[in-house]
């Protein structure tokens, strides 16, 4: 099957106004000041499942997935505070790794995997670090050093309550909200 037939997508937490605005200000900030605007692609978010591709034909196959995912879920309080960074490229704000957090990200991971026959190799490695990103990939070295020297001193406390997950779809330039998948308690 040709990738013409296939999009990229993943799935994410996204915070509610007014902190959705308040992160992406920060991500114009790091634009502007250090030339880094990759991450102004997405809109502020929590990864849960990194980037797939799927047949477009078959994305009923996602949302069916994803709503059994969240249908017996209830809702979770998500902390953030103070940043920071996996070096020399990306910048963050700090996401508390909650029991709920984890244990939501390990069952959904798990159920993508098998009902989607999805196998991200790069999982295999890595534990879950939630974060929210305002620089990365495109921020230069020397760049890096001097936002971070600004931002890891930087205060920063948000609370909210995740209530749903979002499956973002990349349009070609930047990736969509696609579609909301709300938990039912």
């Amino acid at each position: 099957m040709s990738d013409k037939n296939k999009a990229l997508y993943f799935v994410a937490l996204v915070p509610p106004e007014p902190i959705r605005s308040e992160i992406h200000d920060l991500k114009e900030e790091v634009h502007e000041r250090y030339q880094s605007k990759a991450a102004l692609k997405s809109p502020p978010h929590i990864t849960l499942h990194m980037p797939f591709k799927y047949r477009k034909d078959r994305e009923n196959k996602i949302f069916e997935c994803l709503t059994n995912s969240t249908q017996a879920e209830k809702s979770f309080d998500i902390s953030q505070k103070g940043f920071g960074c996996f070096e020399p490229r990306v910048i963050f704000v700090n996401v508390d790794l909650t029991k709920d957090l984890s244990e939501f990200q390990t069952a959904l991971v798990r159920k993508m995997r098998r009902d989607l026959n999805l196998d991200n190799s790069e999982y295999k490695n890595r534990g879950f670090h939630p974060h929210m990103t305002v620089a990365f990939r495109d921020l230069k070295k020397p760049k890096f050093y001097e936002a971070w020297s600004d931002f890891e001193t930087r205060a920063i406390e948000t609370k909210w309550e995740c209530e749903s997950v979002i499956l973002l779809k990349h349009n070609g330039k930047f990736w969509d909200i696609y579609r909301q998948f709300q938990f039912s308690e």
